[in-house]
């Protein structure tokens, strides 16, 4: 028998169509989202999608930029798909695969905030990796058809003033799109945009959960 929070979960999974826009579309519409990893012993572990990056074919930073190849041929499959590779032969980056078929485009999950964890528990690539046991063993399975990992629209309505869009972190070409959003409210994130300080101790709660 389905459990009434599973069911709950099922209803409000983000379908292939939402992911079916270019990736600086589908990444500010993921702040708010609910991450949610079932584990093996069916226990459902959740945080909220606080920090994003967008990457596609047309510029030179996105991993599929010069060809496919057996690496990142997941990038090219259909929107939607989980794209997971190992950044710098140390850690697991979560990505979803957004726009078309055969078109290299998707979303870097870079920061979630889980509740009752350190606000710092998830503040990067390989700490969401970490805390959502993110693997390879992921990697081309469909975000909105799996056991495991899925994504679920917002609990709340996030204003899109609440957001700041700024540049990208941690690639030396392709520097001038301003293709990362965070929310602002959150103390969750990476790194903030130069002048923006971390809010006070309590505010990163609010319309969160």
């Amino acid at each position: 028998m389905i459990s009434s929070e599973t069911l709950k979960i099922i209803e409000e999974i983000l379908q292939k169509n939402f992911f079916a826009r270019h990736s600086n579309l589908v990444a500010p519409d993921l702040i708010g989202c609910s991450l949610i990893r079932v584990n093996a012993k069916k226990e459902i572990f959740r945080g909220i999608i606080v920090e994003t990056e967008a990457y596609s074919q047309e510029e030179e930073s996105c991993h599929g930029y010069n060809k496919k190849t057996n690496s990142n041929k997941t990038l090219f499959g259909d929107p939607g798909k989980i794209y997971v590779y190992k950044s710098y032969g140390l850690h697991y980056c979560l990505n979803i695969v957004t726009g078309r078929l055969n078109f290299a485009s998707g979303v870097l999950i870079r920061s979630v905030y889980i509740k009752n964890l350190s606000e710092r528990v998830a503040s990067g690539p390989g700490l969401v990796s970490r805390a959502f046991l993110i693997d390879s063993t992921l990697n081309n399975l469909k975000i909105y058809d799996n056991n495991l990992l899925k994504i679920t629209k917002p609990l709340n309505t996030i204003n899109k003033k609440e957001l700041v869009q700024t540049n990208r972190i941690g690639i030396t070409k392709a520097t001038n799109l301003k293709w990362r959003w965070y929310l602002k409210q959150s103390r969750s994130i990476s790194k903030r945009e130069k002048g923006d300080r971390n809010p006070p101790l309590n505010n990163h709660r609010i319309n969160l959960l």
